[in-house]
């Protein structure tokens, strides 16, 4: 495997320029012409565009790859695995088969086969990628999730739009995310922490920070054959006037609940070799306590 020079996001012109260049760059400085191309099953997604535009212009034949299923066989391919296994994806987003928001995932996965097992429990997006740069709106998505839409406005008064997003939400036909980069947004904007981000995943990261003292795991969760629910615990948050409190319990829960949630899915598949991946694993207590969890089981 070659790999490119660091790009970074696709959001910009510039960064899309550099992206196809470096791509042609590649095939100049290997010798190698491309044969086939892989890209990921969003259409929005610049590096989509790119390999459409490459397999068009060249007759190329393109695969599209789920996104989680992407994660979990990276894993694989780093430790040259070849047999089944559980895949657990936590991340902020990605297309999933069905067309929603996935990222909160537990995935079968034997090289290019995939089954999904179970989610996380999709929480309203209001605004879609908006959302996700503005924790305040998930945590009215999770109020609305929880019979609690008329405290939007007065608990969000600082927010312009506050009004309007709770009635757009009594509305219904609104998107959800199975996603757990927005559990953690939803999480962070409950307690007050940071409304608005200036830079991605702002608020997740500022929520581990408050965590001082030893996790506080409460069974604030609801376990059924395929979803994964924390709504008790965003009831909780919704009533906690201490961040660093609510941080503690947020980590320590979700800790529990991921870990009872991966066993029994162990157990129904006779599976026990598990990956972990996607990027809420940069959280260091999801990347060190939770392996630590399941290797003691």
């Amino acid at each position: 495997a070659h790999v490119s020079p660091h790009i970074g996001d696709l959001n910009t012109p510039a960064a899309i320029a550099f992206h196809a260049a470096t791509a042609e760059a590649m095939e100049r400085m290997l010798q190698q012409e491309v044969r086939l191309l892989a890209c990921d099953l969003a259409e929005d997604y610049a590096s989509t565009h790119l390999a459409q535009q490459i397999s068009l212009a060249r007759k190329l034949p393109l695969v599209r790859v789920q996104h989680h299923h992407a994660h979990v066989a990276a894993v694989l391919a780093e430790h040259r695995m070849s047999d089944p296994v559980l895949g657990l994806a936590l991340d902020g987003h990605g297309e999933g088969d069905n067309g929603e928001a996935w990222g909160g995932e537990l995935l079968w996965v034997n090289r290019d086969r995939v089954k999904r097992l179970g989610h996380l429990e999709p929480l309203p997006l209001p605004g879609g990628d908006r959302a996700a740069r503005e924790p305040w709106r998930m945590a009215a998505g999770a109020l609305h999730l929880l019979g609690r839409g008329g405290e939007i406005a007065t608990r969000f008064a600082d927010q312009p739009l506050a009004s309007a997003l709770a009635e757009w939400l009594s509305r219904g036909s609104i998107g959800v995310s199975s996603a757990g980069g927005r559990l953690f947004d939803a999480a962070a904007g409950l307690l007050g922490i940071s409304p608005v981000c200036s830079f991605e995943a702002q608020a997740p990261m500022l929520l581990e920070a408050l965590v001082a003292e030893k996790l506080l795991a409460t069974d604030a969760f609801e376990l059924n054959a395929t979803v994964l629910s924390f709504r008790p615990l965003l009831q909780r948050l919704a009533d906690c006037r201490d961040p660093v409190r609510g941080a503690r319990e947020f980590h320590g829960t979700l800790l529990r609940g991921l870990t009872a949630w991966v066993l029994q899915a162990a157990e129904k598949s006779g599976l026990d070799t598990i990956v972990l991946c996607g990027g809420c694993f940069h959280n260091r207590y999801l990347m060190r306590d939770l392996p630590q969890q399941l290797h003691a089981n």
